[in-house]
């Protein structure tokens, strides 16, 4: 059974509020909190609004590229479950989770079978693996079956451009999957008919 959904790079109050309030909401939702070079980055006085509201059982992630220490002390005063970090070696993931008091999804950007193998630098630290595409703001895809050296005691998410046709394919899968540029119109911005129809499908996956 697939293990829950993340929806990835929510950017204003209308759309994070009918995920949240949704049947059947997600696991997870996350917020670009530093990269600027990504459509979807929320600047920090925009993510205080956003992380303030009631997020009821839903974990909130702050994706973070790299981050230095201003941005994780900004960080901090935030209601955020998770940091997904991106280019953060093992002793800094671990200091900052230590420090900081939160879980982490290590993200892995992934094209070959060594790429994949990094996971094992970060056992004993890392809470979930998230093994996503080369392209960062891109949704550039991968191949999944070298997923299939990771033994299945791992926390796996995956994502790398994922359509919300592909939902099905990972229904035996103990997998968290991640979306977000499925999830967007033409404009690039969120479109809530888009969402909902992922959120239904989850639900009819699940049954």
């Amino acid at each position: 059974m697939l293990k829950g959904i993340k929806i990835c790079g929510i950017s204003d109050l209308e759309t994070l509020s009918y995920i949240i309030d949704h049947r059947y909401p997600p696991n997870f939702i996350g917020f670009i909190s530093n990269y600027k070079k990504s459509k979807r980055y929320v600047t920090f006085e925009k993510l205080r609004i956003l992380t303030s509201v009631e997020k009821k059982n839903i974990n909130f992630v702050s994706v973070l590229v790299n981050p230095n220490d201003e941005i994780l002390e900004e960080m901090k005063g935030l209601n955020f479950d998770y940091y997904q970090l991106y280019d953060v070696e093992p002793n800094k993931t671990k200091m900052i989770k230590e420090k900081y008091g939160v879980k982490i999804i290590t993200a892995l950007t992934i094209k070959n079978k060594k790429d994949v193998n990094k996971y094992k630098n970060y056992l004993g630290i890392t809470d979930i693996f998230l093994f996503d595409g080369k392209g960062y703001e891109k949704s550039i895809s991968f191949d999944h079956k070298l997923l299939n050296f990771v033994p299945n005691s791992i926390n796996k998410m995956i994502a790398g451009d994922i359509k919300i046709d592909d939902i099905s394919n990972f229904n035996n899968k103990n997998i968290f999957v991640d979306l977000s540029g499925a999830l967007e119109n033409e404009e690039g911005k969120k479109d809530i008919k888009k969402i909902n129809e992922l959120l239904n499908l989850v639900k009819k996956n699940e049954t």
